[in-house]
């Protein structure tokens, strides 16, 4: 089979926004963590909560960017295109294309 661009481009757009959801998540965290130190005498939980809610955007990152390795390597289609669809939750504007050139390329991966 013949080795195309669009599982690279895949990939490369699949880690650059699994950058960005793990930079947010951990922007988010030391938010929470200021935010608790604050207002932590008046309202206990806030910081907590803030704080936890960034395991969502640094797991759909992670996965982002195993995904886009695993499309640079042209192995494991499946969790290519999971990797791509967890860009798409990180920064949409990348994970639409990765998720369509996944889609396109999936003859090149075994």
């Amino acid at each position: 089979m013949e080795r195309t661009w669009k599982p690279t481009t895949a990939g490369v757009l699949g880690i650059i926004a699994g950058a960005i959801g793990v930079i947010f998540g951990l922007v988010v965290a030391v938010a929470g963590g200021i935010l608790g130190a604050i207002v932590g005498a008046f309202i206990p939980f806030i910081g907590g909560a803030v704080a936890g809610a960034f395991a969502i955007p640094l797991i759909l990152g992670i996965v982002a960017i195993i995904g886009g390795v695993y499309a640079l390597k042209r192995r494991v289609w499946g969790f290519a295109l999971a990797g791509s669809i967890c860009a798409f939750f990180c920064a949409f504007f990348l994970g639409i294309p990765a998720i369509i050139f996944v889609i396109l390329g999936k003859g090149e991966f075994h």
